[in-house]
């Protein structure tokens, strides 16, 4: 067994509001420069909808992520021949059209025009160019267009969707959207870092932060395509790849990252997971269907006296295992069972883990009393986002996982409501806690985690102690003894 911690989170799609505050966090902090206008590290797209860059699910196009061939894990992208042969030529990189030419406008032209009878205008210009364009997209483009015919109705996963299903979804009386926030996922197998032709990217030892070293980047654009979730931008100035750091200098003051920091919604819960390594690959060649349970499985439990020695062994600080007892993405994750990955079945194992958003209340005819949780879904299936299109995004096409989901959800939902209503009994409250495999401890517990915590209990910032030590000027070993792990050599990574 080889333990590892990794800084992971949460994102709670109930309570994402679409404001893009955290967009702009993360834009004015990293991106605010020429050849980054592009560069949304952090981004927030309406699902349905065709995301960005457009269509970025499409793995046929883009061809993203790994596949399973004959037992083994190699990329999409092709072995280390593919890509050579790419280099120079690679079909599968998404194009500038993909995301938007940046753009800007002649504003002098209002203050400088001469007299005359003509209103005067500020024309756009391309920022790559310098000359007069025409504005096709930008950022946010398809923002609240979740019923359109243009964007909607080209979602990768709604075109996997029955004639039947998509008029439903696209019904007036039926539309439905829900906000997707995105930042790089951090995998635990990272396609990015298998296609980087010069090495220049990695993941960090100590908290598994994937980085790209600027030094060694030689702009090959590789890890772009080998993303499946087009989190690698490449710079049109620098002619360097960069991506989102998760805020790490912030993290190593004990800050929270901007987006998770700036979050309106406070939807964002940030903690530290210890996994076992050894059984990367063995997790990431399991069907789709059963990626998202082996992804939760790979993860350890934190109060386990063996996992907490093996952890210790492997070199992981006493205080990164106390974050971890305290890491809300365990919670989430592990102990509730209400967090997902999006698109498991990429096999990157991605460590950003969302809980889908609550699908509208369907009430009885009887008195309008809601349902109970056993017949909840099958008026729900019949009505605004079928539990298909969900599977697909968080569980590899995996409709009970995203049914088992749901079930704990509306327990808490029927909980909430027998307390501030009171038009609930104790026994309809008890069969949709028992349904849901919940006990009224963890009910309680997930209510608060949702809706009541403070930022410090939200966020849980593990203690960059490496850092800290080398800005202190500490000696190794000092800084080992201090640990707790006397004179043994730490052990080395291997990434």
């Amino acid at each position: 067994m080889d333990i590892r911690a990794q800084v992971s989170s949460v994102f709670h799609l109930d309570k994402c509001i679409g404001c893009h505050t955290c967009s702009i966090a993360c834009k004015n902090l990293w991106t605010d420069r020429k050849g980054a206008e592009y560069m949304w590290w952090n981004n927030v797209e309406t699902k349905p909808g065709t995301g960005y860059p457009t269509r970025w699910e499409d793995q046929e196009q883009y061809r993203g992520g790994w596949e399973k061939a004959e037992a083994v894990l190699k990329l999409k992208l092709g072995g280390r021949g593919g890509l050579l042969g790419k280099i120079f030529y690679n079909p599968a990189l998404p194009g500038m059209d993909d995301y938007y030419e940046p753009f800007t406008y002649k504003y002098g032209d209002l203050i400088s025009s001469p007299a005359g009878n003509d209103q005067p205008t500020a024309r756009p210009v391309s920022m790559v160019t310098g000359k007069p364009m025409k504005i096709e997209a930008g950022p946010n483009w398809d923002d609240d267009l979740s019923g359109s015919n243009v964007y909607a109705a080209n979602d990768p996963g709604v075109v996997k969707l029955s004639d039947e299903e998509q008029q439903q979804m696209f019904a007036i009386e039926k539309m439905v959207m829900f906000y997707l926030p995105r930042i790089c996922n951090h995998c635990l197998n990272a396609g990015c870092v298998a296609s980087c032709p010069s090495g220049a990217i990695y993941k960090r030892g100590e908290d598994g932060i994937v980085l790209i070293n600027q030094d060694k980047c030689r702009g090959w654009r590789m890890c772009v395509s080998a993303c499946p979730y087009k989190k690698t931008y490449y710079g049109w100035t620098t002619g360097k790849s960069e991506k989102c750091i998760l805020c790490y200098p912030r993290q190593e003051a004990g800050e929270a990252p901007a987006c998770f920091h700036s979050c309106v919604g406070r939807i964002r819960y940030l903690g530290v997971l210890l996994y076992d390594a050894d059984r990367i690959e063995e997790v990431a060649l399991n069907e789709d269907r059963d990626l998202a349970a082996a992804q939760r499985d790979i993860i350890l439990d934190p109060f386990d006296p063996q996992v907490q020695a093996d952890a210790r062994r492997a070199g992981i600080p006493e205080q990164v295992l106390q974050a971890a007892r305290q890491s809300p993405v365990y919670k989430f994750v592990k102990q509730w069972g209400v967090a997902l990955p999006l698109h498991p079945e990429f096999r990157t194992l991605p460590m950003l883990f969302y809980v889908p958003p609550m699908l509208p209340v369907i009430s009885r005819e009887n008195q309008g009393r809601q349902q109970l949780a056993d017949e909840f879904f099958t008026t729900l299936e019949k009505a605004r986002l079928p539990i298909r299109y969900l599977a697909g995004l968080f569980a590899g096409g995996n409709e009970e996982e995203v049914k088992a989901v749901y079930r704990r959800l509306i327990a808490v939902r029927m909980q909430r409501r027998s307390v501030s209503v009171g038009d609930l009994d104790a026994a309809e409250v008890a069969k949709a806690a028992e349904l849901a495999g919940l006990t009224t401890e963890q009910i309680d517990a997930l209510y608060r985690m949702t809706a009541l915590t403070r930022i410090k209990e939200r966020i849980v910032v593990p203690p960059m102690l490496r850092e800290q030590a080398i800005e202190a000027g500490m000696d190794p070993e000092e800084y080992k003894q201090g640990m707790g792990f006397g004179s043994r050599k730490a052990p080395k990574r291997r990434w």
